[in-house]
This record gives C-alpha cells, structure tokens and sequence, in this order.
C-alpha cells in the first residue's frame, strides 16, 4: 500500500513564473510520486497485491488562469497512474489517481508558492483569481476527514476505481469540462479524419 500524498500548489501566470518553479512543481508532484512508486513496486509484485493511490487533483482535468505549473504536473500524474494500472493489472496491484477538488487543507495558504506579479497586462485575468483563492482559503467545502475515509473505502474495495474524483465542486466541474471537449471533438471531427491517408 502507497498512498503518493506529497505535493503542493505554484501559483503564478506562465509568463510571470521562471523555469526553476516549473522543475520544482514537477520534481516534488511528479517525480517524487514515481521514485516513491519505484520503491515499493518490487515487494507489491513480489506479494502479487497491493494499492498505489495517487493524489492528483481536478486540476488534472481542469484548468484555470495561474496554476499552469500546478495543473501541468497533475495532468501529468493522472496520465501516469492509468498507465501504471494498465502495466500492474496482472500482478493484482490496483492504482487510483484520486483526484480532490477544493478541501480544507493549507494547499491555498502556506502550502502555495505564489510567483510575483510582474506584467500588467494579466491584472484583470489573474488578480482577482489570487485574491479569490487566498480569500477561500480555510473556508472550502471539502472535509478531509471525509476525503480519507473515502479513500480507505476504495483500498477496502475488491475492485476500485482507477480515478475518484472527491467533491461536488470536482464532480462539477469535470463533468463541464468533459461535455465541452466532447462537443469540441464533434465541432472539429471532419478535420480530424481528414488527415487519414
């Protein structure tokens, strides 16, 4: 049993945020969680069970204006955890990408690095997202009490989910974001068969 907990938020416009806050947010989100993977895997196909969860986000799924670096490498971890399934199947091994929407955690407070403002350009776009997010720190609608029970519900689970979105706000806002690529995918489908040879 692993449950890849590790992880923060970088906030802050593409723009406006240096490389070196890109390598860290992936470095401690992404590749933290797979040394970890790496280090456990052999004893979990050795004993032919287990459960890898992995915390993702909605931001995974979603995004919004001053998290590219944040949503990146969650994108990035809800990608890994299918494969991961995929690959662990035959050994017994189950992998979730559990993915919060907004809880009470610090993950908008202390736990955020926030890039500086620098270019006047995003004031309207952005200000108020970061004023929003600093404001609802504390106050979300996620309990994480009931976060982890969830998740101790899944590991109980003979068959558990590759992904579990938590929260209304997650299930909310995955559900748009899917029904728009969706009719995105159906607005562009003649372009997209056009190249077949």
């Amino acid at each position: 049993m692993l449950v890849n907990n590790a992880g923060y938020g970088h906030e802050g416009i593409l723009e406006e945020s240096s490389n070196e806050e890109m390598r860290r947010q992936f470095e401690v989100n992404v590749f933290g969680a797979v040394e970890m993977i790496k280090a456990v895997l052999p004893s979990l196909r050795e004993r032919r069970s287990g459960h890898i969860i992995n915390i993702t986000s909605m931001g995974g799924y979603i995004t919004m204006p001053g998290i590219a670096y944040y949503c990146g490498s969650k994108f990035a971890l809800e990608g890994i955890s299918d494969t991961l399934s995929k690959e662990l199947a035959p050994f017994n091994i189950h992998v979730t990408a559990v993915a919060p929407g907004s809880f009470r955690t610090d993950w908008a407070g202390r736990s955020m690095r926030r890039s500086p403002r620098s270019i006047g350009d995003y004031d309207a776009l952005f200000d108020p997202v970061r004023q929003a997010r600093k404001d609802k720190s504390g106050q979300q609608l996620g309990d994480p009490i009931k976060a982890a029970q969830a998740m101790l519900e899944i590991i109980e689970s003979d068959t558990p989910p590759a992904h579990l979105l938590l929260g209304s706000d997650a299930l909310k806002l995955v559900r748009e974001q899917l029904t728009e690529m969706s009719q995105e995918i159906n607005t562009w489908e003649t372009l997209t068969v056009s190249t077949d040879g």
